[in-house]
């Protein structure tokens, strides 16, 4: 039987995060420092350094290692100073935001990566918005201090207008104009010297304790910067935010560190203030109420599917963020969706691709499992009794449509393989046409690069080739509670009658207008937007 003190001292050491930014931020470069520092790995790459074949460890796929962007989020778990940390890395791009959104489910709390010379990015937004619905601590970390940089107050007042939220600098850059000298950390009150080593990985950072008057600091910094630095820092004391960690916890103050990833500046004291500010696991929402993650039985809930992970084995695996109580390898639980007790086997936790079985994990954590099939993502899972369902996982409507042929049509079993496999891991919708004769797919996307990713995963994973075609449907509605007919719905050369995956009927668009008008002259139907749940 768990003992109620080991459950609670195991789930309070436990962060579980993801790192958010705009691509090409740094945020690649960001999690595999504080890899690092984990232990985790020797040696940080870069996704950019094609021709030394050193890759991002969380970039596994190798359309990743050759385009340099990460196209699906990767679990990555380490120890550091008796803390048991989870990171989500997810993908920047926005072709992909479909599973950072769903990643963020599994999140008690958020880095937000920020380019310094770019400030607050469009895809930052949205990432950030799904943050504050969720109410979670968000902590922002300002990278690339060791190039030129945009003002540190203009940054602050960009995040306060562009994002709604307040920040408090838990540090301050010195020199900013491509003559980055370092930070003055104003918990310790220490200036904090940098010194770039030149090859990117190796840096010596000598901390000043002391005020900033000092004169030894003052040589060192030169008059302008010295001065500079002292004027700053009172209008912070002066004007700025008070440090309020209840309103950092609920995701109303942002820290706010400034640093370099790339030269490693910085990073350590953004991982050990996150540590220590940021929530153990938080209780989630159930049918059933909140679930308190030191409540001793068993709870979770899916969050990814990936199959092909190892391609050797060719192997499904679902990730389960366990949301309450301990896991233990070879237990049973109750699928709740099926209603069926299911053995959970073959336990794994992550670093990217890199996997261990393992034999046991608690609330907070992030296990992948073997699936044969009988996940959907969202399902939840109960020990026990138990029989309640966490809140959905966000599913959005695609924005892009192609119809996919099959080029060799022997490989057809192998083709209908993959397509069933990657839409169950929710990068795409499959569509059938129900008038339609030639039996080809359509393939629903949110972005358009998730064409390209099918293309490249149907030919190296299942060995198929296939041709694409791009639709110029822009707009799909779900048909709710009823089966209709093509000629009851108006039916015009911009709409097409199509099912889903799940035998449901929907409605593809090729303009605006016809949206309306159908939608319109069909008040007795009910249209939505959302594919609902499965």
């Amino acid at each position: 039987m768990l003992k109620e003190n080991e459950l609670k001292k195991e789930v309070t050491r436990r962060r579980t995060f993801a790192i958010i930014s705009h691509p090409d931020a740094g945020k690649t470069t960001l999690t595999e420092k504080l890899l690092l520092y984990g232990g985790a790995i020797r040696l940080a790459g870069t996704v950019k350094s094609r021709k030394s074949k050193k890759y991002a460890v969380s970039d596994w796929m190798e359309i990743e290692k050759e385009r340099g962007i990460s196209v699906t989020s990767s679990v990555l778990q380490f120890d550091y100073n008796d803390y048991r940390i989870n990171i989500l890395d997810t993908p920047g791009h926005q072709d992909f935001s479909e599973d950072t959104y769903r990643t963020l489910m599994a999140a008690d709390s958020a880095v937000m990566l920020i380019d310094g010379a770019k400030g607050v990015e469009e895809q930052t937004k949205k990432l950030f918005e799904v943050c504050r619905m969720r109410g979670i601590p968000i902590f922002t970390f300002v990278n690339k201090l060791d190039r030129y940089c945009k003002n540190p107050f203009e940054l602050m007042e960009e995040i306060e207008s562009t994002l709604g939220i307040r920040s408090y600098p838990m540090n301050w850059p010195i020199g900013i104009e491509g003559d980055f000298q370092g930070v003055y950390n104003r918990k310790l009150s220490q200036i904090e010297l940098f010194k770039d080593e030149g090859d990117g990985r190796q840096t010596i950072i000598q901390a000043k304790a002391g005020k900033i008057e000092d004169e030894e600091i003052k040589r060192y910094l030169g008059e302008h910067l010295s001065n500079q630095l002292c004027e700053d820092v009172d209008l912070l004391d002066i004007a700025g935010d008070e440090f309020d960690l209840k309103k950092i916890k609920t995701g109303k103050l942002t820290p706010l560190f400034f640093g370099s990833a790339m030269t490693n500046f910085g990073v350590k004291f953004l991982l050990e203030e996150f540590l220590n500010l940021a929530h153990s696991p938080i209780p989630r929402i159930s049918t059933e109420g909140p679930i308190n993650p030191e409540s001793p039985l068993f709870s979770g809930f899916v969050f990814k599917i990936q199959a092909n992970m190892n391609p050797a084995h060719r192997d499904r695996i679902a990730f389960i963020r366990l949301c309450s109580g301990k896991f233990y390898k070879g237990m049973e639980v109750t699928h709740v969706r099926r209603g069926k007790q299911i053995k959970l086997s073959q336990p794994q936790q992550f670093l990217a691709q890199d996997r261990i079985i393992i034999e046991e994990a608690y609330a907070g954590d992030i296990i992948g499992v073997f699936d044969p099939g009988v996940f959907n993502i969202g399902d939840t899972l109960c020990e026990g009794k138990q029989s309640f369902n966490f809140e959905g996982i966000p599913v959005f409507p695609p924005e892009y449509f192609a119809s996919v042929n099959i080029v060799d049509v022997s490989k057809r079993k192998q083709f209908i393989k993959g397509i069933n496999q990657i839409s169950q891991e929710g990068a795409i919708q499959v569509f059938k046409p129900i008038y339609d004769g030639n039996g080809n797919p359509i393939i629903g996307v949110v972005g358009l690069l998730q064409f390209e990713v099918l293309e490249y995963r149907l030919k190296n994973e299942y060995g198929v080739d296939i041709k694409i075609d791009i639709l110029s449907y822009c707009a799909s509605r779900w048909i709710i509670g009823q089966k209709v007919k093509k000629e009851e719905l108006g039916y015009t050369e911009s709409t097409k009658l199509v099912e889903d995956q799940y035998q449901r009927q929907v409605v593809l668009f090729k303009e605006k207008w016809s949206l309306k008008k159908v939608i319109e002259n069909n008040k007795d139907i009910q249209f939505m937007e959302i594919p609902p749940n499965n």
